[in-house]
């Protein structure tokens, strides 16, 4: 397992099993019977380019020629003009510092690539994306609080939220340039649907920039943390990892929380910004969905059993599970409960004392309207007992 699993992802593809990692069987008895795909998924892969990049007064639509927050990125683009392959493509949207400019030449590489039907290629990705000089980045712990930020909630989250879409474009480009090598043992599917995934994300991120700037604010007013790359830096080097940790732990954490973010926003009274949340939510369904299938056709080309391959990567790379879980999201998405819900019949202290932890802190992590529903039922148990 571990000489098939952690070493560079050269030796991963380059060992003996080569040979025959194309020719696994599915079993009557074969554990990958047992997972469903997300319905929409092959509905999601064939759907015409997504030009909705503008939030307008009912949702998502095109944006207009002149809309001022239309970045002019004239040296980019003429760079896109001679790129010939999926893997430059991203490899120039990883090179790329501004933020906006990054939103759009992602999309601009995705509708070329998919437009002139052009080959994945080989490119070699920077050891960091381009970043620009705002946001500071500093560690999770030094990111204040809402209430001490200095700024609104709506805000707040907002920011929040940009920072995690702008990083998503970057880890989705990222699996696609670093593992361009292997495009052959991967299959050309992989590549494109994980480019796919960096056009919705950076679709997202344009609407939470146009959102903050409506508000008076900018992406990069406050400080935010490297978490999410880091944990990307952690999987450089293993497939396998790479999607266990980034569409299976981070992604997935995204369909948790959108719910309670869209709850706090309709209490703080932004309508506006939790529909761009809530949209938002939705359409990660598919980045995760997209995770699991590959994932398990890794799996399946090692021979090995998805879950506890999914655990183990977790141990190994020091990736934390953290709840309350978003069951509907996930199940919808096609996470079995079994990959991250530890049962009473685990061995792993570890994992079940993590377990424990998480179930005393989520009177902490959920939001007022958990609360109050909790509170509703406790005092009902009460009056019962009367």
């Amino acid at each position: 397992m571990r000489f098939m699993l952690s070493p560079t992802v050269k030796h991963v593809w380059s060992s003996p099993l080569h040979s025959h990692l194309g020719e696994a069987k599915l079993s009557s008895s074969s554990p990958f019977l047992r997972y469903t795909p997300w319905s929409g998924l092959e509905q999601w892969r064939v759907v015409p380019l997504n030009e909705n990049r503008f939030w307008g007064t009912n949702g998502p639509e095109s944006p207009s020629q002149h809309s001022p927050l239309a970045p002019v990125i004239t040296g980019a683009d003429s760079s896109i003009e001679s790129a010939s392959s999926l893997a430059e493509l991203g490899a120039l949207v990883l090179s790329t510092s501004d933020p906006l400019s990054k939103s759009k030449l992602s999309h601009l590489a995705f509708s070329k690539w998919r437009s002139l039907n052009l080959p994945i290629g080989v490119s070699v990705p920077p050891s960091q994306p381009a970043r620009p000089p705002k946001p500071e980045l500093v560690s999770p712990k030094e990111i204040p609080a809402p209430k001490n930020s200095g700024f609104p909630l709506n805000v707040y989250m907002l920011h929040n939220l940009a920072h995690v879409e702008l990083n998503a474009i970057d880890l989705a480009w990222d699996t696609v340039v670093r593992f361009s090598p292997f495009c052959e043992i991967l299959g050309e599917g992989f590549f494109a649907d994980f480019a796919h995934v960096a056009d919705d994300e950076s679709r997202h991120f344009a609407w939470c920039s146009q959102r903050l700037a409506e508000l008076g604010f900018k992406y990069g007013d406050m400080p935010a943390h490297n978490l999410l790359w880091s944990q990307c830096e952690k999987s450089s080097d293993n497939v396998a990892a790479r999607l266990a940790v980034i569409p299976l732990v981070q992604e997935a954490r995204g369909l948790d929380a959108g719910p309670r973010l869209v709850q706090k926003l309709i209490g703080f009274g932004d309508h506006r910004t939790s529909d761009i949340v809530a949209t938002i939510a939705d359409e990660e369904i598919a980045h995760v969905a997209v995770g699991v299938y590959w994932f398990l056709s890794v799996c399946q080309k090692l021979d090995r059993a998805p879950c506890s391959t999914f655990k183990d990567l977790l141990k190994e790379y020091n990736v934390e599970l953290k709840g309350p879980f978003n069951y509907s999201a996930r199940d919808e998405a096609g996470i079995p409960r079994d990959w991250y819900e530890y049962g009473p019949s685990s061995t792993n202290k570890q994992d079940k004392n993590q377990k424990e932890n998480t179930d005393d802190k989520l009177s902490v992590v959920y939001d007022r309207l958990a609360s109050i529903i909790a509170m509703e039922s406790e005092n009902s148990s009460l009056k019962k007992a009367s």
